[in-house]
């Protein structure tokens, strides 16, 4: 039994698009750089996901790879600091789907909100396979496999935490009752000392009769502080005090990260999609002659209309990129035209631009050092496997597919 605190475990993925943008930046990136200092972090290219959707055309992936690791790193994601991987490089994510989808019911992959969302957006594409039926329980061992107790998602991929959280509980109630469960389990509360063994003993009544959600909280600290019981029996203790078997996957909690308030050049969500990107390794002319091609309040045809910034996608832009005074100065000057729109977009060039300097200076760096970045991915990819096979020795050990050499 390996020693894993599901609760200091984070993992997050991102399918492979080619070079990153803004958007990604401010909504994914900036997040992960501060989780990795805070939890044990398992951040992946998701190249199998990139299939389900895009089978037909694989041959873009690897380009597409490379390119969003080497953004990632640019950003400040840092291999020493989190543990960095390709999916298809870990195959235990495939041995734990195989094995999950023997016991996930095909309801519960229907009923996910982006499976039908999808079919309807890409029409143009043949989504009638299994795999893309299936993804979202490929997600789910991508989770499960690191038993990641924490997954950063957005509102809309609560879904995805959810169905993952269902799927750990049925998988722990087929097989986490292992022969002479319940009599382990007080043999463990035993070997934790008459104090603790007492206390326990009323949370978990406490828990199990009232549904007393702090008693739950409490026994779980307890248990994680017990020097006296083996790993083993701690995961026994986990799923006892929930009247479970053993927790063999722990359920994840999702991890909610804030909506990102990046907008694009025409004021909807930056997206590759929209074409409305500014990407991390846009020049400082590129982003010059983005911004200044962005639309502005239609009110102001010439450079002595008034204007209204609260109509004007380069106003949202100011909103992540400039202070109070600045603000100020683009609401009063816009509303009485003292300035042009020109004159508003120059604060936004000089941000977004001096942002992206560090970043294109270490992707210029990696880019012109490839093996250091194989070298990062290579000692991600061994410890990413070292913690799947632990996970996968206990799963088949559960259902009876450990065999003795």
């Amino acid at each position: 039994m390996s020693s894993v605190d599901s609760q200091r475990r984070v993992l997050s993925g991102m399918r492979p698009t080619g070079r990153l943008h803004l958007g990604h930046y401010h909504g994914v990136l900036k997040n992960w750089v501060k989780l990795q200092h805070e939890y044990e972090c398992f951040f992946f290219a998701a190249d199998w996901h990139a299939l389900t959707t895009h089978y037909e055309d694989p041959q873009s992936i690897e380009q597409n790879v490379w390119d969003m690791l080497i953004d990632w790193l640019a950003a400040g994601v840092s291999g020493t600091s989190s543990t960095m991987f390709i999916q298809s490089q870990v195959p235990e994510h495939a041995e734990l789907h195989l094995l999950m989808s023997m016991v996930t019911p095909v309801s519960w992959l229907e009923r996910v909100p982006t499976y039908k969302d999808q079919q309807e957006k890409l029409k143009d594409r043949d989504l009638a396979t299994y795999g893309f039926l299936g993804y979202p329980l490929l997600q789910s061992a991508d989770i499960l496999i690191y038993r990641a107790g924490q997954v950063p998602v957005g509102a809309d991929q609560v879904a995805h935490v959810e169905i993952t959280r269902e799927v750990a509980r049925r998988f722990n109630h087929l097989y986490g009752k292992e022969p002479g469960f319940e009599d382990k389990a007080e043999a463990a509360i035993k070997k934790m000392g008459k104090k603790a063994a007492k206390l326990y003993s009323s949370l978990r009544k406490a828990y199990q009769e009232q549904g007393d959600a702090d008693a739950l909280e409490t026994a779980r600290a307890l248990l994680k502080e017990q020097q006296n019981i083996t790993l083993g029996d701690q995961e026994r203790l986990f799923g006892y005090l929930e009247g479970g078997g053993k927790v063999i996957l722990p359920e994840p909690q999702a991890l909610l990260t804030p909506d990102s308030k990046m907008p694009g050049l025409d004021g909807q969500k930056m997206s590759k999609s929209y074409g409305n990107t500014i990407t991390l390794r846009d020049t400082t002319d590129e982003v010059s002659e983005k911004v200044r091609r962005m639309p502005t309040d239609p009110a102001r045809v010439r450079r002595t209309d008034p204007g209204n910034p609260d109509k004007c996608p380069v106003y949202q832009l100011h909103q992540v990129y400039t202070d109070k005074p600045i603000h100020d100065w683009v609401q009063e000057g816009c509303r009485s035209a003292g300035i042009g729109c020109i004159d508003c977009k120059k604060p936004i060039i000089d941000a977004i631009s001096a942002e992206l300097a560090p970043m294109q200076q270490r992707a210029a760096e990696y880019e012109a050092n490839p093996d250091a970045v194989r070298v990062i991915l290579n000692e991600g990819t061994e410890r990413a496997r070292e913690a799947a096979r632990d996970t996968l020795i206990e799963v088949r050990q559960a259902m009876g597919l450990q065999y003795r050499q």
